[in-house]
């Protein structure tokens, strides 16, 4: 939980952490994240096929 005693510059130092964290993660698993995240979008739109461009609207 976040606690509501926090000072600002708690709330921020916690902040950076964060984005520390995210940069270190994103730095070791760039490759198997960017595979993660096209697997995720391809089945996405396997799930709802309509393509705006291309057909008329479903409706």
């Amino acid at each position: 939980l976040i606690s509501a005693e926090w000072t600002p510059a708690q709330a921020f130092a916690v902040v950076e952490l964060l984005d520390d964290l995210r940069d270190r993660i994103c730095a070791h698993y760039q490759t198997a994240l960017f595979e993660l995240l096209r697997d995720e979008q391809s089945r996405d739109s396997d799930a709802n096929p309509y393509d705006p461009w291309t057909e008329e609207p479903p409706f």
